[in-house]
């Protein structure tokens, strides 16, 4: 079986339509699944989740979804500034003005987890777990400086044997490795790259021959729409500076 995985599209319609498209054109992929993280800090949260339904892409709940979902106080993202802080606000707040009833039931009723069996369950292996941070919770961070140990934690917690892979997302950064025999892969993000790269990101993960292989694929999409919509949303311009910067900014 040969999976695409996509994870933290932010409301970038333009971004999920190109990655799509890139898919499909492939012709060998036998489903999408995503990650979480649909909406925020972009400006079409409902035509993405639509996008997604009219699909059939299964998916997690990030935890920008779940918090737009249950109306939490803030969108669980990490700020590492006063500033960032702030635009987080006036991205949470936009997002939960602008989703549909229809949107909010959809986020409300994503699992925290998938457990996928490539081969069917009447066999034993390999497994894919797909989850947005951890499969503790779906806040925390799981980036590639994390040790062998964290790794070997998070995997026992779902109770990962070697040949299985587990994906995420969140930290917006595509990373794989294998921790003995277990693979780990962060999908990178599909509509707010962190990594300096501005171009789309998700990940091809082939689990029928053997050991599990990952692949990264960047894709082009119309940027300029997207920031046309941030525009016309009256979202900070900050927001469209860390598109075109790919998330480094000075």
């Amino acid at each position: 079986m040969r999976y695409a995985l996509i994870s933290d599209i932010h409301a970038n319609i333009q971004s999920l339509d190109a990655v799509l498209a890139d898919i499909d054109a492939r012709g060998d992929v036998d489903a999408v699944y995503h990650a979480g993280d649909l909406v925020g800090y972009s400006a079409s949260p409902n035509e993405v989740v639509a996008r997604l339904r009219e699909r059939g892409i299964a998916g997690v709940a990030g935890n920008y979804d779940s918090t737009v979902a249950t109306d939490y106080k803030h969108c669980g993202c990490r700020s590492e500034t006063p500033r960032q802080e702030e635009l987080a606000h006036i991205s949470y707040e936009y997002t939960r003005a602008v989703v549909s009833a229809e949107t909010k039931r959809y986020l409300a009723g994503l699992p925290f987890s998938l457990d996928l069996r490539p081969l069917g369950g009447h066999l034993s292996g390999p497994r894919l777990v797909i989850v947005h941070g951890t499969p503790t919770l779906n806040t925390v961070y799981w980036t590639e400086d994390r040790d062998d140990e964290f790794c070997r934690k998070m995997a026992a917690v779902v109770g990962l044997k070697r040949g299985d892979l587990i994906a995420f997302g969140h930290t917006h950064k595509p990373w794989h490795r294998a921790v003995d025999g277990v693979h780990f892969i962060n999908t990178g993000s599909v509509g707010r790259p962190k990594d300096g790269d501005w171009r789309a990101g998700y990940a091809l993960v082939d689990l029928a021959h053997g050991e599990p292989r990952a692949e990264f694929v960047r894709v082009e999409y119309d940027i300029a729409g997207t920031l046309a919509r941030l525009r016309d949303a009256a979202l900070p311009d900050e927001f469209a500076t860390f598109l075109r910067a790919g998330g480094k900014l000075a």
